[in-house]
């Protein structure tokens, strides 16, 4: 009884397009919307309200909040201090540029004039990372809202390239093979020997983590493995609860997600480039499937929320990197 009173007053109050029959059983289990509805109905016998349409209504309100279309924004970090010096970073905690700190900040005023708003933050263990998150929040006037930070979320770790110039190595490997390393899916550079100053080991912020789990070097591929079990594990199930979510990350786990979500094939996420400071948002249907935005750029599905001739100049930036 309780499923199809769920069914009526969801099809009946829903302002977005009914869903799929399959979609709706899907949400409704995702969601536990019959206890839902169990507990409406039930505080409605105890109560007993004057008013019980007006009592059901405020209490749908809060149903009506848990469907889709979710809100997800992905935002990668403002320019780092090793990107302006133009190193391979990866796991090393460098900070902000002065640039990085305008970029994050004016993301999140471009959320904030596009009426975003967020229940629920998660970012890395990397403070460019997290001071991106910070100021984006800060433009949001949100600095409230609870922020994770996961080390699933840190940018691939680029193994023995860790801390060179990408220029110089450029000149001593070949073009092809340093693009290979930066670009491949399934092609790790060198692994960093776990001596070297920059290994995760040596890092305290990642004692409690398992050494078999921390990387000596890693690939695109490796990088989504690492990735995915948080996605499924807590960002998921907080977008299907209804929560609007701010990911701040790096280039690789922002493509991490982009290619779960948007089935991007192998060969084309790996020259999917990822500006700095500039906020993409999706929009996901119950099934947490992109739903297309017509301002979106191919293979997204999702709309980079700034002026487009300023996010094409900074694509290009990303990708002459190390050109010389």
């Amino acid at each position: 009884m309780t499923f199809f009173l769920s069914v009526y007053f969801f099809s009946y109050s829903s302002p977005f397009a009914p869903m799929s029959d399959e979609a709706t059983l899907n949400y409704f289990r995702a969601n536990k919307v019959a206890q839902l509805m169990d507990g409406l109905v039930g505080d409605l016998l105890k109560s007993k309200p004057a008013e019980p349409y007006a009592f059901l209504e405020k209490r749908l309100e809060k149903v009506k909040e848990c469907q889709p279309p979710y809100t997800l924004v992905l935002v990668r970090h403002g320019e780092s201090q090793w990107n302006v010096e133009n190193k391979f970073t990866g796991w090393v905690d460098v900070e902000l540029s002065e640039k990085g700190e305008k970029e994050a900040d004016a993301g999140g005023k471009a959320l904030k004039e596009a009426g975003y708003s967020f229940d629920v933050a998660y970012t890395s263990v990397l403070k460019r990372a997290i001071h991106t998150c910070w100021r984006v929040l800060t433009g949001l006037d949100q600095c409230y809202i609870p922020t994770h930070r996961d080390w699933r979320l840190n940018e691939r770790f680029y193994g023995g390239l860790t801390g060179l110039d990408k220029k110089e190595t450029v000149q001593k490997h070949g073009p092809d093979q340093v693009q290979i390393w930066r670009r491949s899916f399934d092609v790790p550079p060198p692994p960093l020997e776990k001596s070297n100053q920059y290994h995760p080991t040596k890092d305290p912020k990642y004692k409690n983590i398992p050494a078999k789990d921390l990387p000596d070097t890693e690939c695109l591929k490796d990088t989504i493995v690492r990735c995915l079990p948080l996605w499924e594990g807590e960002i998921a199930p907080a977008l299907r609860s209804g929560k609007k979510v701010l990911i701040a990350a790096h280039g690789n786990t922002i493509r991490a997600i982009c290619k779960h979500l948007d089935n991007i094939p192998e060969d084309l996420i790996t020259g999917l480039e990822i500006p700095t400071g500039i906020p993409m948002a999706y929009k996901l249907d119950a099934n947490l499937k992109p739903i297309a935005d017509p301002e979106a750029v191919a293979p997204l599905n999702a709309r980079f929320i700034g002026d487009p001739a300023v996010v094409k100049a900074a694509q290009d930036k990303v990708k002459n990197q190390t050109k010389a």
